[in-house]
């Protein structure tokens, strides 16, 4: 009998524990089970590597930092009825259109305190007449149009100088040197002969005979007091046929000039060019017409004004700049050829909307901003930027006018929004965890 017992409580055992620990092993592999809400562990320097528990990556040696609950998606926060795209202010149906649209980024929401704690800063995107601003140095030159060239047309040879340094003032009709030449003397008596004796009537070659002295560089005044006096003259004066200042002198006293020889070179400064060189990003924006001021650091305070004659039609390829020409009159000769100045544009662009150049992360093949879009929320977005205006840039898609973006501590977020974008692709794409 009691061996029968002993048999019995033998068999309710067993029974028990069989009943017993297949339960405890359901309860057991149930936590593991609950993935979603289990405390995960990433890498900051090698986000692909996570861990159930805290310790060390095995790649970097850094310490692993906890995973934040990727509570700021949508699904999520409707049912506390915080950041529903059709109730946050400034967001639409097409903004979260183009910021789903940006690969390898997800929206972040960050609380209040650790905004103030990273120092997140926002900049409204305004619509304003926008002024583009051209900067470039440029170089005083000579007005090439207003070059003369002084040489003779007859050989002969140099008595004597009128004017004999550079740098000297000229005007126009000054004599610049006397020449002795056969030729101009043989036609100035075949115009004696045409001319006749006073009160004969004039040989019918006369015409001729005056405009082949013109030809030869004899000017009006000249040929009347030939007709008064009756006579050759054997010195002849050369007259300057413009004013200028005298830039090149190689006449000499006693030379022999031959047809065609440049003896002077004068240029006339009242009028300048100022060649400068515009980077090649800046062209579209250059037009010839355009009004530009000149300051110069010989005359502090002083502008000088002037508009674009032209645009040369070839890029220097060593500093990626196009040469543009203005123009500038210079009546006081202040203005003085290789000076150095600082050439300035005004280009109006017309209404356009813009936002601080800080604002945009670029990853040199796309421009990115992170827009806040209420409740702490802060979505990215792919912009298409036009022109740069100082310290703004305006924006042609991706902003909308009224919204605010993120111009300090979007680094931060940058960073914050990859890696879960990462993180959720990890997670996506199955991949395993250790």
């Amino acid at each position: 009998m009691k061996k029968a017992i002993i048999t019995l409580l033998g068999v309710l055992v067993v029974a028990i524990l069989a009943v017993a620990l297949p339960g405890c092993g359901e309860r057991k592999d149930a936590k593991p089970g609950a993935g979603e809400e289990a405390t995960l562990y990433h890498c900051p320097m090698h986000p692909t590597y996570t861990s159930d528990r805290p310790g060390d990556c095995p790649i970097c040696n850094m310490k692993l930092v906890k995973v934040e609950p990727s509570a700021p998606t949508a699904p999520a926060q409707e049912p506390h009825g915080m950041h529903s795209p059709d109730t946050t202010q400034g967001a639409s149906a097409s903004a979260d259109s183009l910021a789903a649209e940006v690969q390898g980024y997800v929206p972040v929401t960050i609380s209040p305190e650790q905004q103030q704690r990273i120092g997140v800063r926002l900049a409204r995107a305004t619509r304003s007449p926008g002024v583009q601003t051209i900067r470039a140095v440029g170089k005083v030159e000579y007005d090439e149009s207003r070059l003369h060239h002084v040489h003779t047309r007859v050989e002969g040879w140099i008595d004597r100088l009128y004017v004999s340094t550079t740098g000297q003032m000229v005007k126009r009709g000054d004599p610049l040197f006397s020449m002795y030449s056969p030729e101009l003397v043989s036609a100035q008596e075949e115009f004696l002969l045409a001319l006749g004796a006073p009160g004969q009537p004039p040989n019918p070659l006369l015409a001729t005979v005056r405009h082949r002295l013109k030809l030869l560089q004899i000017s009006d005044a000249q040929i009347r007091t030939i007709e008064i006096i009756r006579q050759a003259q054997t010195h002849v004066d050369i007259v300057a046929h413009a004013s200028g200042v005298v830039i090149e002198k190689k006449a000499i006293e006693g030379m022999r000039a031959m047809p065609g020889e440049d003896l002077y070179l004068l240029a006339d400064l009242g009028r300048v060019w100022v060649t400068a060189s515009v980077y090649e990003y800046e062209l579209p924006l250059v037009r010839v017409g355009q009004k530009a001021i000149v300051t110069l650091s010989s005359y502090p305070g002083q502008t000088f004004r002037g508009r674009i004659v032209y645009i040369y039609p070839y890029l220097d390829e060593s500093t990626r700049t196009n040469a543009v020409r203005f123009e500038f009159e210079n009546p006081d000769l202040k203005l003085k050829p290789g000076m150095y100045a600082d050439v300035e544009l005004q280009v109006p662009l017309g209404d356009t909307l813009t936002i601080p150049r800080d604002a945009v992360l670029d990853s040199g093949e796309r421009q990115i901003v992170l827009v806040a879009a209420g409740g702490g929320r802060f979505e990215p977005r792919e912009v298409t930027l036009g022109q740069r205006l100082g310290d703004s840039v305006v924006v042609l898609r991706g902003v909308k006018e009224g919204e605010e973006v993120v111009v300090g501590a979007h680094f931060l977020i940058d960073s914050e929004s990859q890696l879960k974008a990462a993180l959720s692709g990890m997670g996506k794409a199955g991949e395993h965890r250790h």
